[in-house]
């Protein structure tokens, strides 16, 4: 038996360009609101849901609502670079809050997802009170994935050579229903897009975390030390990968976001 309450159907929120977002509506309607956005090749409820996530966060009095990002879970998944960028992103996530007519919430983000929510909250000071972004760095490591070999290993099985991009091509292809064709499309459309840097932090409240065996760590701990209000948080014992599913990063976040009610 499943310790995970069953999953709500996903609603869908169009895009501003006209793509479908699929969108998890979790706990009491009246409840705070937590917005959560999952990190790349994952889901809403791959990264937010079957960790346990929305468990804790509804039992902790909390609304939940976890975004599939394009190219991901339920939504959309264009094949065309041109559909991606951070900033289509963000403005996915805002129509998200808008159409729930969400005002006072609190942002949760990993990975992919902790970069937009770093945008996001500094689009919306007056909306977003405070943010957890975790295994967030301040450069984009997609940056390095070889978008001709993965092209070329789509097309015809070339293998790819580049370890980083078969790392990401592997990883990908192991969590069912992903769409590898518009997965490596982000990853080109998304070449260039605005980074997270101290000129354009959030300044909200912030809590940044990243596992103690992540390779980017250090850089989301140099991030967390130049922005107006972000504190720091090591997970014990994590990589990139296993992060979201540890019970003290849940825990931390928790009573950073209690901190704020």
């Amino acid at each position: 038996m499943s310790l995970v309450p069953e999953a709500p159907r996903p609603r869908v929120v169009m895009s501003p360009d006209g793509l479908k977002i699929a969108t998890y509506d979790f706990g009491d309607p009246e409840a705070p609101a937590v917005v959560a956005v999952h990190g790349f090749a994952s889901s809403a409820l791959l990264n937010w849901h079957a960790s346990g996530w929305t468990r804790d966060l509804v039992r902790a009095g909390y609304r939940v609502v976890a975004i599939d990002q394009r190219a991901h879970g339920a939504s959309s998944k264009p094949h065309d670079p041109s559909a991606y960028s951070m900033e289509l992103l963000v403005a996915d996530v805002v129509s998200v809050i808008d159409t729930y007519l969400l005002d006072d919430v609190a942002f949760l983000g990993y990975s992919l997802g902790a970069r937009v929510g770093w945008h996001t909250a500094e689009q919306l000071p007056d909306r977003i009170t405070r943010a957890v972004f975790g295994g967030i760095p301040d450069a984009d490591p997609m940056r390095r994935v070889r978008v001709d070999q993965a092209k070329a290993h789509l097309a015809d099985g070339t293998p790819v050579e580049d370890r980083v991009t078969n790392g990401y091509l592997t990883m990908a292809a192991g969590i069912e229903g992903n769409d590898l064709a518009a997965l490596v499309a982000m990853v080109e459309g998304m070449r260039g897009s605005i980074e997270p840097t101290p000129s354009n932090a959030p300044a909200q409240p912030v809590l940044m975390a990243a596992g103690s065996e992540d390779g980017i760590k250090d850089s989301a701990v140099r991030l967390a030390a130049a922005a107006p209000d972000a504190s720091f948080f090591e997970i014990p014992g994590r990589n990139h990968f296993n992060a979201p599913t540890s019970r003290h990063f849940r825990e931390r976040a928790l009573q950073f976001l209690s901190a704020g009610r």
